[in-house]
């Protein structure tokens, strides 16, 4: 039974938690003792008997015999095979062993064992960690297996581990740093996306840095252990804080938790209340699975946690899913892009302030009732910045005359409509031109723009108001003003493979739009390219380059770059300020997510090894792109060199 809902939206996989559990023959009494009466959603269970070694059944010279499985497909339902049972591969299985009959045995079992649940049509199963340092062998299986198998995730069994942290749960003389382990089984299956992690949870945890290295990889499962747990006044399991805050974590990233183990709290007869809502009448069967009291702190832990807000509910369906970039010179927006953007009220709340505080800045207060402040809107959409600019003059009570220039006839429509509804026709001029071309009758005193994308210039900001610059007086004032674009690198296990799927050049060449949520930032943001307006400056030019270099802590250990998100800062007026930028983002606000530059081949770097990466921002006739590459720990390749594969079309 689900461990509770966070509201009817909640669909993460999180809410599900399973339990390991031997090997036991009859399947169905399994599932009955484990899900009807301890309450869990499913069960990692081994599949084969875990006595059973081929060798041996060869040297019955009988080849008559039947493979010892947990019971006969029969015994459970499709449905109930694939949605509660995980299959556990056998843990003696050790494909790089010396002793040869060993390696062959577990090759043999490993493929048979495979095989059986692809047949069950099991959504997992669960792989023993590797037994050593060396596991070339073991990682050529389970390619082989990838390229004969159906979709089945298989969840490689890691530690979480990293020896500096002194942890006594392990000897840490033989394994320095378990994401290192994961690191080289996951390029010996050249990142398949298949292949994915089942966290070992010990009672001792590396640090935050290291930790968060995890998030941005395709963790399935954190298996929780028993004598992972505290004992709190009560007698009853708890966890410690960091443990807590790490087991959230996963819940927001709807990482499963399986329990394991026996259970090490001697709990009195009663049973706490648990959180998952579970009925009445099964609760004296509850009481009798030894591990329950586990799962009712695990949980008491999901229903503690924060209910997504209104933004995070709105934003669930855009998790880390790849959207080209708008092409608003190139294509005409439509209706409903429009409508989304419009209804992020803080962007227009923060543009309402910038604009009154240029008006009180602009008119003094004894001019205010015969001063007109001349402002135009260019790119004015359906009004949005429009309806900001005269709220602003009302507020401030300064006199306005608005021009409203607009590209796009469709909106221009809408437009029109606006101001017919709104009884703006002495106020509001609307022009239906692109900005760059206009001829203005008059100059402005204060130009408003909303031209900013997810990297700031990257839907041709610049340009546009280099285009539009004439038209303001010398002394006007531009909002925005001044805006920078920033980068920091990132682990994306899930980007990559959702870019590396496609196959070809062009994806890894493209800049995404994307709500970044299953990643982890390995450093801090670094400014980019800025941007100033009005810019009057003799040689000016909008090409840009820079040189950056990370550091990446040196707690954190090794780490995979997959790419690097991009943000934007802006200033709209003295201090008023919009942006995406993680440090500095504006609350509550969504018309902008992250941007998402790919790596064609992932890099990994050392803790304290510097990260330089080289950005270009071009400039040609017909279009602006952007070119990046990485020189330390390595080269990478120039990306999209020359705009062949991603731009952005003047």
């Amino acid at each position: 039974m689900p461990l509770g809902e966070r509201g009817v939206w909640d669909k993460s996989e999180s809410r599900y938690c399973g339990v390991e559990t031997e090997f036991q023959d009859d399947v169905p009494r399994l599932l009955s003792f484990n899900l009807s009466s301890g309450g869990f959603d499913f069960v990692v269970a081994p599949l084969m008997d875990p006595s059973y070694r081929p060798s041996l059944m060869e040297a019955d010279n009988n080849n008559t015999h039947v493979l010892p499985f947990a019971g006969s497909d029969l015994v459970l339902s499709p449905s109930q095979w694939s949605s509660h049972v995980v299959g556990k591969i056998s843990q003696w299985i050790d494909l790089d062993s010396e002793d040869e009959i060993l390696r062959m045995d577990s090759e043999t079992t490993l493929k048979q064992e495979i095989a059986w649940a692809t047949h069950l049509s099991l959504q997992a199963c669960l792989l023993p960690a590797p037994k050593g340092a060396s596991f070339a062998n073991y990682a050529r299986c389970v390619n082989q297996i990838f390229q004969g198998q159906s979709n089945m995730q298989l969840w490689l069994r890691i530690p979480l581990l990293k020896s500096d942290d002194d942890s006594p749960d392990v000897d840490s003389g033989n394994l320095m740093d378990s994401w290192e382990l994961w690191n080289s089984f996951r390029l010996s299956c050249e990142h398949h996306s298949q292949l994915s992690l089942a966290l070992d949870i010990l009672s001792t945890l590396p640090s935050a840095n290291a930790i968060g290295r995890w998030f941005g990889e395709p963790v399935r499962a954190a298996i929780m252990h028993t004598d992972s747990f505290l004992t709190n006044a009560r007698a009853y399991p708890c966890l410690s804080k960091r443990h807590q805050k790490l087991i959230t974590g996963f819940f927001n990233h709807s990482v499963q938790v399986v329990i394991s183990g026996k259970p090490v709290h001697g709990i009195p007869g009663a049973s706490i209340v648990s959180a998952a809502n579970h009925s009445d009448e099964n609760m004296n069967n509850l009481q009798r699975h030894p591990l329950r009291s586990y799962l009712d702190y695990v949980g008491y832990l999901y229903q503690k946690m924060e209910p997504l807000s209104e933004q995070e509910r709105i934003e669930l369906g855009y998790r880390d899913f790849l959207q080209a970039p708008l092409q608003p010179l190139m294509d005409n927006l439509e209706a409903q892009t429009y409508e989304t953007f419009e209804k992020d009220s803080v962007k227009y709340i923060q543009y309402q302030r910038a604009i009154s505080k240029a008006l009180l800045d602009r008119v003094p207060d004894e001019e205010a009732l015969t001063l007109t402040t001349v402002l135009m809107v260019v790119g004015a959409g359906r009004g949005p910045l429009v309806r900001a600019s005269l709220q602003a003059a009302e507020e401030t009570g300064r006199k306005l005359k608005v021009f409203a220039v607009e590209k796009n006839p469709n909106a221009v429509v809408t437009l029109h409509s606006l101001v017919k509804l709104e009884g703006w026709e002495n106020v509001v001029t609307i022009v239906s031109c692109d900005m760059r071309l206009w001829n203005a009758p008059e100059k402005a005193d204060i130009l408003v723009s909303e031209l900013l994308g997810s990297f700031g210039d990257n839907e041709l900001s610049p340009e546009c108001l280099d285009g539009a610059q004439r038209f303001l007086k010398d002394d006007g004032i531009s909002i925005p003003s001044l805006y920078t674009s920033f980068i920091q690198p990132i682990t994306a296990s899930k980007l990559y493979n959702d870019v590396k799927s496609h196959k070809d050049l062009v994806h890894f060449e493209t800049a995404y739009v994307v709500k970044l949520h299953s990643v982890a930032k390995l450093a801090p943001s670094q400014p980019v390219f800025t941007f100033n307006h009005p810019d009057y400056s003799t040689k000016k030019s909008n090409q840009r380059y820079k040189k950056l270099q990370f550091v990446i802590p040196q707690d954190t250990g090794s780490a995979m770059v997959h790419g690097f998100a991009g943000y934007f800062d802006a200033t709209l007026y003295k201090d008023v300020h919009l942006g995406i930028e993680p440090s500095t983002a504006t609350p509550n606000m969504f018309s902008w997510f992250a941007i998402f530059f790919p790596l064609r081949q992932p890099i990994c770097v050392k803790p304290g090894s510097p990260l330089e990466v080289h950005f270009w921002r071009c400039c040609g006739s017909t279009k602006v792109w952007y070119e990046w590459s990485v020189t330390s720990p390595w080269s990478s390749p120039i990306h999209n060199s020359n705009g062949r594969s991603y731009w952005v079309g003047l």
